[in-house]
């Protein structure tokens, strides 16, 4: 069966849909279709134009209203008339099949959700077999609830050859043969998918039994918050670096050697808002690096408006894959990026984030986490030394406490990181 992979994504103009919830405000919605704009760019499609449609709650059966989806169909065929062809539809949340389904009769054109959008990224961005293992499993599971869509141009021969006014007991129809025959498909497709995760994990584990004595750092955060710029810096390695989300997807482990102290550091994927749950299960393998850390280095784009709620993204993920309440330093990277928009003397209304001063925003966190924080900029190589440092004395700290024996730490100079 031909790999379930939503390329043709490249290359086209696309228009996004969002909600206003409940749950949801417009300044969300607005920040979530910004990022969703960004996986569009980074998949190779234009966005030109958005709608937002404000709604309790998602409609089960088309997401959008009535009203909304007309609107949408108007706008793509009044581009159609002008020969500004709109190619595809992309949707804020995960589609139901019977939603794509509606959606696509309605528009005629392809739709695809966030979920599918990313799942179209990582496979472009795999580059090791594992990874590309782990991609191919999140799209099989992402496509088998989905599958009766692929075939309502075989719903007309569904009756079977006993078909008629009494009811079907004959043979069944040739649409749900194909149906049922491509589930199974997939399913085997699936279980010897797993089993290849199964073989790899048990090398990886090799692997990682042989690294000897050596504390494990992994780098962790956000996508797209610089963590594999910080990689090259402090393993002075070429790991792929890009302005464009989920550039690294492989995980990289590089030895570290700081003023005659060695340790593991890795590079891992980096999290998202509403990161599908079967790229999470798909992925964990990959993520035992995060789960294997003695120290966690959580990389914060602090020139990013919304950065807190990504920590917030970063700290639940770090939970739900049994890796919270590791000893981690928190670095905030961009600091050469960070904009500050003084208030006006005479402005009453309520500050916001982008009113408040870096030193402001640095003694708050410090206040907050101690000395389990840093600032800098690994683009501009700012206070670079000052996290060498720290990361000197939080390595050797967590060395000596579990390989209490080892001798090589007794032989190193105490000042040697000043």
């Amino acid at each position: 069966m031909k790999e379930f992979v939503i390329s043709e994504a490249q290359a086209e103009t696309a228009v996004l849909v969002g909600l206003i919830t409940r749950e949801q405000d417009e300044m969300k919605t607005n920040e979530y279709l910004d990022e969703l704009e960004f996986l569009a760019h980074t998949a190779g499609a234009v966005v030109v134009k958005r709608f937002v449609q404000r709604l309790d709650a998602p409609l089960s059966t088309t997401y959008v209203g009535k009203g909304k989806l007309q609107e949408l169909r108007a706008y793509i065929e009044a581009e159609a008339e002008e020969e500004r062809e709109v190619g595809m539809a992309i949707f804020d949340d995960e589609l139901s099949a019977k939603q794509i389904r509606n959606i696509e009769a309605e528009l005629k054109i392809k739709i695809l959700d966030r979920t599918s959008l990313i799942l179209d990224i990582f496979a472009m961005r795999a580059q090791t077999a594992n990874a590309k293992t782990q991609v191919e499993l999140a799209q099989y599971k992402y496509m088998l609830p989905r599958l009766t869509r692929l075939w309502t141009h075989l719903e007309r021969q569904g009756g079977g050859s006993g078909s008629g006014k009494g009811g079907s007991v004959g043979l069944r129809g040739p649409g749900e043969t194909q149906l049922e025959m491509d589930r199974r498909i997939i399913l085997n497709r699936m279980s010897l998918l797993k089993s290849r995760l199964a073989d790899i994990e048990r090398q990886k584990n090799t692997q990682r039994k042989s690294r000897g004595r050596l504390i494990r750092v992994a780098l962790v955060g956000y996508t797209n918050v610089g963590k594999s710029t910080l990689m090259n810096l402090l393993a002075k390695s070429e790991v792929f670096a890009e302005n464009k989300l989920f550039a690294t997807l492989d995980t990289t482990v590089r030895k570290v050697i700081i003023d005659n102290l060695p340790f593991l550091l890795s590079d891992t994927v980096g999290f998202i808002r509403k990161l599908p749950t079967a790229l999470v299960e798909s992925f964990k393998s990959t993520l035992d690096e995060v789960r294997e850390a003695d120290l966690l280095l959580h990389v914060v784009d602090i020139s990013h408006p919304d950065f807190e709620e990504q920590i917030s993204v970063v700290e639940k993920t770090l939970a739900d894959i049994g890796a919270g309440g590791k000893p981690a330093l928190i670095v905030f990277n961009k600091i050469d990026a960070y904009n500050y928009v003084k208030k006006d003397d005479d402005d009453l209304t309520p500050r916001t984030r982008e009113n408040i001063p870096l030193d402001e925003l640095k003694a708050t966190w410090m206040a907050k986490l101690d000395d389990d924080c840093i600032f800098i900029s690994a683009k501009q190589r700012a206070n670079i030394e000052e996290l060498k440092q720290t990361l000197y004395l939080k390595v050797k700290e967590l060395h000596v406490q579990k390989y209490p024996y080892n001798d090589f730490l007794y032989t190193i100079d105490d000042t040697a990181a000043e």
